[in-house]
């Protein structure tokens, strides 16, 4: 993976907002950290990342994984649509690309190629794969940490700089215990990244979107069947326009310095401080998976020494790397600086610079809805409402006009200033269900 980040990376640039100001006695500092891929630069003075002719790109491999349990049976249309948004996806395969599909249930089979091996992306492979589709019947259980292990070996087995799944499945993952699944993904995490769709109403929403979270890809809801293939379009075209894998953040702080949390904040809210890995004195490198040309924000909160009134210091320094096989490292040439100065100007220390105050809010929003329709579920109708209609005052007040129009699905808005909703009597799975899983996405900050 990483040998073609050293020589065909788009160029990474890194921007930091924050207020540096500090009252006298202060110790926290929040920054926002934008990071930007964009292809067919240069990486610092070094090598100029070549332009690829139309449909060539860096070299991948892509696993399919489609539930073929026996409740893709019903309706009989979840099954066809299922194939056709497969086809749909390997139609959309760059030429080169290596590939497989898998056919899930409570056990993994090779769908195409078979034998343990990648096919590469032709036009005969392609209609070879369309045709092994039609023979895909439902039957059988759910055990999805089988796909994933089963993907993983197929992926592991190609020499190429991008590694990536797609999960398609429409039921809960009641073959294998919750501890099975979350060994196949930490076996996984980090050997590809993976994007995970539940197809219909009786799937569970936090399997899923753990399974993407887990493995630093998207998540979300084909309520309806007939929506499959233009989704797994639009997943395979994202899949093919990424550039470099295995990025991470690479956080310095001083001593005496602690960092609080990092987490992604957008495109969606994704909480990084758990999976930290040491890197040498006072560093640490925090996942963010594969690239391509695209802007993630990211917020940084660090907790620094009291100093005094005038005094000014490197509170973290943010780097972009790529690890490499032999154990070293590709710096990306991007750098960021967060700093604390304390100051007795109370108008400076005082005022939250707006990117802070924004994802701040959005970070809470995404919270604030998975809370509310928990406490719904639990039957806490009075804690839900509280909560979700905690939601609907920052998804109003930040412009979040599409988690807003979620949220109108499920409770009714009395005044979205203040937050003063009633739950609805009546909900329809599919719109709590999309709530659920799109409640992570947040908007950018208008800059």
């Amino acid at each position: 993976m990483a040998n073609f980040a050293k020589s065909h990376a788009p160029q990474f640039s890194v921007d930091v907002y924050q207020n540096e100001y500090l009252p006298e006695g202060g110790r926290e500092v929040n920054a926002i950290v934008t990071v930007t891929a964009t292809g067919g630069g240069t990486i610092g003075s070094a090598v100029a990342a070549p332009v690829y002719a139309p449909g060539h790109g860096p070299s991948a491999a892509v696993a399919i994984m489609v539930d073929c349990s026996g409740s893709m049976d019903y309706p009989p249309t979840k099954m066809r649509n299922a194939r056709d948004a497969t086809a749909a996806a390997i139609d959309t395969l760059r030429d080169g690309t290596r590939f497989a599909v898998i056919g899930g249930t409570h056990v993994a089979k090779e769908v195409y190629p078979g034998g343990g091996r990648l096919a590469v992306a032709d036009a005969r492979t392609r209609e070879e794969a369309k045709q092994a589709l039609r023979r895909l019947s439902a039957g059988g259980g759910t055990a999805i940490g089988t796909w994933l292990r089963l993907a993983d070996r197929l992926l592991s087995s190609a020499d190429v700089a991008i590694r990536h799944g797609i999960l398609l499945t429409d039921g809960r993952n009641e073959h294998e215990s919750p501890e099975d699944l979350r060994a196949a993904l930490d076996e996984c995490a980090g050997r590809f990244t993976c994007d995970a769709r539940g197809v219909g109403t009786d799937w569970e929403v936090k399997e899923v979107t753990g399974i993407a979270s887990a493995l630093l890809g998207t998540a979300d809801i084909v309520a309806d069947p007939a929506g499959l293939a233009a989704d797994f379009t639009q997943m395979m075209e994202a899949a093919m326009g990424k550039e470099v894998a295995d990025v991470a953040l690479r956080v310095w702080t001083p001593v005496g310095t602690t960092i609080r949390f990092v987490k992604q904040v957008a495109p969606t809210v994704e909480e990084l401080t758990g999976r930290r890995t040491e890197a040498g004195p006072r560093a640490g490198d925090y996942p963010t998976g594969s690239w391509g040309d695209e802007s993630r924000d990211y917020h940084l909160c660090v907790e620094v020494p009291a100093a005094g009134l005038g005094q000014e210091m490197l509170a973290a320094r943010v780097s972009l790397i790529v690890p490499q096989p032999d154990g070293s490292v590709q710096n990306l040439g991007a750098q960021g600086l967060v700093r604390a100065v304390w100051t007795d100007d109370m108008t400076a220390s005082t005022s939250i610079n707006p990117q802070v105050a924004h994802y701040t809010g959005q970070a809470e929003l995404a919270q604030a809805i998975q809370q509310g329709l928990d406490l719904r579920k639990a039957g806490d109708f009075d804690g839900a409402t509280a909560k979700l209609g905690r939601a609907v005052q920052l998804a109003s007040a930040s412009g979040n006009a599409d988690t807003a129009k979620l949220l109108a699905k499920v409770v009714d808005v009395v005044d979205a200033a203040t937050g003063t909703v009633r739950l609805k009597a009546k909900v329809e799975e599919a719109d709590e269900m999309t709530l659920e899983t799109r409640s992570t996405k947040t908007v950018r900050v208008k800059k």
